[in-house]
C-alpha cells in the first residue's frame, strides 16, 4: 500500500510529528511532496500509484486528469479544514471516499470558545485594564462564574458538539439551535433544542459555530442581535460572514452587549479603519481558534487514525459525503 503526502513540503512537520510519519510507514510505503510547487503536474508526480492520499491547506481539486494517475486510490485524508477545494466529481464517481481534520480543529475552537466565554464572564479585560490604571475592585460586581446561567450554542456540528461537551462541567443550562438537530440527540449531548430567536432572549453566552453557508449569512444582523440581552456575551470563532458587522458595530457601540469575542472576520485581516477596532467591548483575536502552533499537530495523528480505521474498515471519525456538502464549511 502506497501513502502519498501531496500537500507543501514546509507544511509536513507543522502538522505530522515524525512519530506520526513512522506510523503512516508502518502500513506501507510513503511518499512526500518535496517541494511548495502544488501545480498539478507536482502532484501528479507524488500521487502515482498512490492507493491513499493526504491533502491540506493549498490543494486544489483532485481532477480526473490527476486521479488518472493514481487508478487504485480509494481515501483521501484532508489534514485541514473544509474539504471543498480539494473534492471534484470524479473522485465522487470514483468512490473515492474523503475525511477531513474536522475533530483536531474543533477542539482548538471549542477551547478557544470555553475560554472567551470563562474570561468574558468573570470581565478579565475590564479589571485589567482597572489595574493597569491604578485602580483594584471598580468592576467586581460585574464579574459571573459560569453557574446558574444560560449558554445558548449554535449548530451541533463536530465543534459545537465539543463546546457543549465542555460546557457540562459547568453548572449552566445549553440551549442549541440546528435546525439539522431533534430534540433526543440535543438531549442525548446534554442540551435542549430551541429556535434561535429563543434562544437570543434567554442566553447569558452565545458561542457561533455554524458553518458559512447561504442560511447563515448575515444570520447575526440588527435584528436577531436586537433579541440578544443587553449583559449578553457573544463569541464567534466559525466564520465572519454569519455577523453583520456593521449591524454588531452599531449594537456595541450603543452598549447593548457585554461584550462580543470575535477570533473570525469578514473579510480577513479585516480592514485597519474597521471600526470594531476602536471599540473596548469588542475583543479581537487573529483567527487563531483551530491553528494554534502546536495544536496543528493533532492533525498529523488524527489522520493516521482516521487512515487506519479506512483500513480496518472501520467507521470514521470525519467522513465527508457529497450529500454533506451542502451544509458544512
Amino acid at each position: 500500500m502506497k501513502t502519498a503526502l501531496i500537500f507543501k513540503k514546509s507544511s509536513q512537520s507543522r502538522l505530522f510529528t515524525q512519530k506520526a510519519i513512522d506510523e503512516l510507514k508502518k502500513l506501507g510505503e510513503v511518499v512526500l511532496h518535496d517541494s511548495d510547487d502544488l501545480s498539478p503536474e507536482a502532484v501528479k508526480a507524488t500521487i502515482a500509484g498512490a492507493d491513499i492520499a493526504i491533502t491540506s491547506w493549498g490543494n486544489t481539486a483532485l481532477t480526473e486528469d490527476i486521479l488518472d494517475c493514481a487508478p487504485n486510490l480509494k481515501f483521501v485524508m484532508h489534514a485541514a479544514g473544509s474539504v471543498k477545494p480539494v473534492v471534484s466529481d470524479a473522485m465522487w464517481e470514483r468512490g473515492i471516499r474523503i475525511a477531513a481534520s474536522t475533530k483536531p480543529l474543533g477542539i482548538g475552537v471549542a477551547e478557544t470558545s470555553l475560554g472567551f466565554a470563562i474570561s468574558a464572564s468573570k470581565n478579565f479585560y475590564q479589571v485589567n485594564e482597572d489595574i493597569h490604571n491604578g485602580g483594584w475592585n471598580d468592576h467586581r460586581s460585574s464579574v459571573k462564574e459560569l453557574y446558574e446561567i444560560t449558554v445558548g450554542v449554535i449548530s451541533a456540528g463536530f465543534v459545537g458538539r465539543h463546546f457543549i461537551k465542555l460546557m457540562n462541567n459547568f453548572g449552566v443550562e445549553i440551549l442549541v439551535y440546528d435546525p439539522y438537530l431533534t430534540e433526543e440527540r440535543a438531549a442525548a449531548m446534554g442540551a435542549k433544542k430551541a429556535e434561535l430567536k429563543e434562544l437570543l432572549n434567554k442566553s447569558d453566552i452565545v458561542s457561533i459555530h455554524a458553518p458559512n453557508i447561504p442560511a447563515t449569512n448575515n444570520m447575526f444582523n440588527a435584528e436577531t442581535l436586537s433579541w440578544m440581552k443587553k449583559d449578553a456575551v457573544l463569541i464567534n470563532t466559525s466564520r465572519g460572514a454569519i455577523i453583520d458587522e456593521k449591524a454588531l458595530y452599531e449594537h456595541m457601540v450603543a452598549g447593548n452587549l457585554k461584550y462580543a469575542c470575535l477570533d473570525v472576520f469578514n473579510p480577513e485581516p479585516p480592514a485597519v479603519d474597521n471600526p470594531l477596532r476602536t471599540l473596548k467591548n469588542v475583543i479581537l483575536t487573529p483567527h487563531l481558534a483551530g491553528l494554534a502552533n502546536n495544536g496543528l499537530l493533532r492533525i498529523g495523528a488524527h489522520s493516521v487514525e482516521e487512515i487506519q480505521r479506512f483500513l480496518n474498515g472501520e467507521r470514521l471519525e470525519c467522513e465527508v459525503t457529497k450529500d454533506m456538502l451542502a451544509t458544512i464549511a
